[in-house]
């Protein structure tokens, strides 16, 4: 079963939205194409199929018992993606459902199987679009983001066939979840460091996302003295300095500018307006709230030295996830009777799975990559640590089955 895994993989790394690399946003074309393809793939393993009121793709596998367990990750992808970060999750959980099918079996609970519309948020800037949805979190204020062409979230979700005005509604009960498992590339040097193939996660770090920036003026580059200049970049240039800095200063925390914008964006024009992303993680949630606070006054503090006006709008506030102890136990002891020995380890990215926390228990399996690499093209995973996967979440669900028997 790796081995078609893999080609599917393959296959999915061809939807993109640019030539020659992978990028796949949400409501995009290519994000359409993927979801038909998967659930193509869900009906042959014995699945109903359905796309919920953002563009989540659910097959569910009816069992001989209430309640649902969800096994999923994220079809989307960053700008030129690799091919297996969250595809890889979705495809082995599709693998799992298909071998109970192709045996005829049913267990005690039903399984859906969710590839989430939006994990990383390329398009908006809001991490989790998809997981926030289905796990009943979501926040409606986010509907008004506009994307780089000015189109609002809410024009994108029913452009992609959803219901915006359904997002913040109607969520299913909470005792209809029986918990949660998500499998992930480990996107770090961890496992393949130790020589293990699969660990299982601790805790997903708490994460911030901002969009900051300076408003200044606008002006020519050859005639505006140096003295008298309001120019946004600059103060923009400071504060990603900063971000860094800040960081460095506080063990375990990180932050990331990877977007950074300039109006009017000619070559012999002063920046009159530049913006940023900021992304701030740390396991807890106090030391990056304090680090997010910080940055936010010396955002004030370099906009007041260069006459300009400051700009701060926090886009999402994910806390820290704590993986269930007992469903991580029970993760646990389905890699100890495939492989040698569990390793347990936290996680600095975030996942679908930190949202569904939220809902309800949720454990994280992680996957060795090569290097570490993720979020490239370079990205890679051998087809033998996809075998142990599917094998460690196949057993997984039959310790479940037992338990709940």
């Amino acid at each position: 079963m790796a081995g078609s895994v893999m080609e599917r993989c393959e296959l999915l790394s061809k939807l993109s939205e640019e030539p020659h690399v992978l990028t796949r946003p949400y409501g995009s074309r290519a994000m359409g194409e993927a979801n038909e393809a998967v659930a193509r793939w869900m009906r042959e393993a014995g699945m109903n199929v359905r796309q919920d009121a953002v563009g989540n793709l659910i097959g569910r596998y009816e069992g001989a018992g209430g309640g649902t367990f969800v096994l999923g990750s994220h079809l989307d992808t960053v700008r030129a993606a690799g091919k297996y970060d969250g595809v890889l999750g979705v495809l082995v959980a599709v693998a799992c459902v298909q071998r109970l099918h192709v045996r005829g079996e049913r267990l005690p609970f039903s399984v859906e199987v969710v590839g989430f519309a939006d994990e990383e948020g390329l398009r908006f800037g809001t991490a989790f679009l998809g997981s926030s949805v289905y796990a009943g979190l979501f926040d409606g204020r986010l509907l008004d983001l506009e994307d780089g062409d000015g189109e609002s979230l809410r024009d994108a979700v029913l452009n992609f066939g959803g219901d915006p005005e359904a997002l913040a509604r109607g969520a299913r009960e909470a005792s209809d979840f029986l918990g949660y498992c998500e499998v992930h590339i480990e996107q770090g040097p961890v496992l393949e460091d130790l020589g293990l193939q699969v660990g299982v996660v601790t805790s997903i770090n708490g994460q911030s996302r901002v969009r900051a920036g300076f408003a200044g003026h606008a002006g020519h580059a050859g005639t505006v003295p140096m003295k008298m200049r309001k120019d946004a970049l600059c103060a923009a240039a400071e504060l990603v300095l900063e971000v860094e800095k800040a960081a460095r200063s506080r063990p375990g925390a990180v932050g990331t500018v990877g977007e950074i914008s300039a109006q009017p964006g000619a070559g012999n024009v002063i920046p009159g307006e530049a913006f940023v992303s900021l992304d701030l993680r740390h396991p807890e949630d106090e030391v990056r709230g304090r680090l997010r606070d910080h940055l936010e006054d010396q955002t004030r503090k370099i906009a007041a030295v260069r006459g300009c006006e400051p700009v701060w709008k926090a886009h999402q506030e994910i806390p820290a996830a704590r993986m269930d102890p007992q469903l991580s136990g029970l993760l646990g002891r389905a890699v100890e009777e495939v492989v040698p020995a569990v390793h347990r380890l936290p996680s600095g990215a975030g996942h679908d799975a930190a949202l569904m926390a939220a809902r309800c228990p949720a454990a994280l399996l992680f996957v060795r990559c090569e290097r570490g690499i993720s979020h490239h093209p370079a990205e890679a995973v051998a087809e033998e640590d996809v075998e142990v996967a599917i094998a460690v979440t196949a057993r997984f669900l039959e310790l479940l089955a037992r338990d709940r028997a």
